[in-house]
């Protein structure tokens, strides 16, 4: 049974998210046959397992800066107007990127704080008194 493009672009979706040495047997058939019908999306696939790349193999800072900038190089090359947003925010924050290089960690914690304190803040439809409220913050948080 042939399947149509349409099939093999819905089918295909998952494979893409996956780096290939954790595709299935199917998926890495698949995908022989989309980016054989689509080789934008393999250049698309490679940049993207590139920048992943980056952040599982480099060892420190000098090495990922290097690679970034190879990437980067690569990306303008292919033209692709849809990685133009990543490409514009490694652009402006490369150093702070960069960083994660220094000991791997990142601002999740932070992030996942203020995630909460919204949600606090939200569940009593705003704050009237400031004081208060970072007294319950605390009270409850710390």
């Amino acid at each position: 049974m042939e399947i149509t493009r349409k099939q093999l672009l819905a089918r295909s979706r998952y494979l893409l998210y996956k780096a290939p040495n954790n595709w299935t047997e199917n998926q890495y058939i698949r995908s022989k046959i989309l980016f054989d019908q689509y080789p934008d999306i393999k250049i698309g696939y490679n940049l993207v397992q590139g920048l992943r790349n980056i952040f599982n193999t480099a060892t420190s800072i000098e090495t990922a800066y290097t690679k970034l900038a190879h990437w980067y190089k690569n990306l303008e090359q292919t033209g692709f107007k849809a990685f133009n947003t990543i490409a514009n925010t490694i652009t402006l924050n490369y150093r702070s990127i960069l960083n994660y290089f220094i000991n791997r960690s990142t601002n999740a914690s932070a992030e996942s704080f203020n995630a909460k304190i919204k949600a606090f803040r939200a569940q009593f439809r705003g704050v009237k008194n400031i004081e208060f409220f970072l007294f319950r913050l605390t009270r409850i948080f710390a």
